[in-house]
């Protein structure tokens, strides 16, 4: 009995020592455990910044964080004060000119007026017809002159006959050239023509050439006189050229 007294008494004595000693050790790691968890949260920050891990720091959730900074909208730069100066001082565009339709000047009779074609008609009896549409697009770039059927048809200047012919929509007419060769004269729909009237024959101004008619396709009821006038081109084809308002030649305004 008294062996294992004895062996329980040292036991004793040996664990009371071993506590006396660690007791301390064991109290400072649990400080020290306490410490580092209220130390963790504002050390986290740093930790972060300075891109190192350190183990048993608590670093912050992703997202926590955005993935990318917010794209601001660009706005656009301000124009430079000349560049505003040369916008506020640019003149006005001028107006669009009015479609003009008169007779170029180095073609227009210098002093006197054409001859009126149709015997017996004025002036007041004269419609400007010259920018009015025609069908299939055409233009009438002409003169259109109302007169019983028969009226005679007087040449407008002095010339010569360039060519009679009978077309589909004119009908009779006649193509005659002025002393310069620079204008040609068209008279159409004609019932028929003078006696005697030829391809190259020299005319008078105011020589009977036709009478009025309705051949081709003018209207029956309302015989006239289909009256043109064009500036020849340097070939001086007869069928072919710059078509001019005949209605001022005419003395109309």
């Amino acid at each position: 009995m008294k062996k294992p007294l004895i062996t329980f008494a040292l036991g004793a004595v040996f664990g009371a020592v071993a506590w006396w000693q660690l007791a301390p050790r064991l109290t400072e790691l649990d400080l020290l455990g306490q410490a580092r968890q209220m130390l963790a949260p504002s050390a986290a920050p740093a930790l972060r910044d300075s891109g190192r891990v350190v183990p048993g720091a608590e670093l912050p959730m992703a997202e926590d964080y955005p993935t990318s900074a917010p794209v601001m909208p660009e706005e656009d730069p301000p124009l430079p004060t000349p560049a505003l100066e040369v916008i506020q001082a640019a003149p006005a565009l001028p107006p669009s000119a009015p479609f003009v339709t008169e007779m170029p000047a180095l073609v227009r009779p210098p002093s006197t007026l054409l001859t009126m074609p149709v015997m017996g008609v004025t002036v007041a009896d004269l419609h400007d017809q010259f920018a009015d549409a025609r069908g299939d697009g055409r233009g009438h770039e002409a003169i259109d002159i109302l007169a019983p059927l028969g009226t005679p048809v007087l040449a407008v200047a002095a010339g010569r006959v360039e060519k009679l012919f009978d077309s589909e929509r004119g009908g009779l007419t006649v193509y005659q050239f002025d002393v310069d060769d620079k204008l040609a004269y068209y008279y159409a729909h004609l019932d028929h023509y003078a006696a005697g009237l030829s391809e190259g024959q020299q005319l008078a101004r105011g020589e009977v050439i036709g009478y009025v008619g309705s051949s081709g396709n003018a209207d029956a009821l309302a015989p006239h006189l289909h009256f043109a006038v064009f500036v020849l081109g340097p070939e001086k084809h007869w069928w072919q050229g710059t078509p001019i308002n005949p209605y001022p030649l005419l003395g109309g305004d």
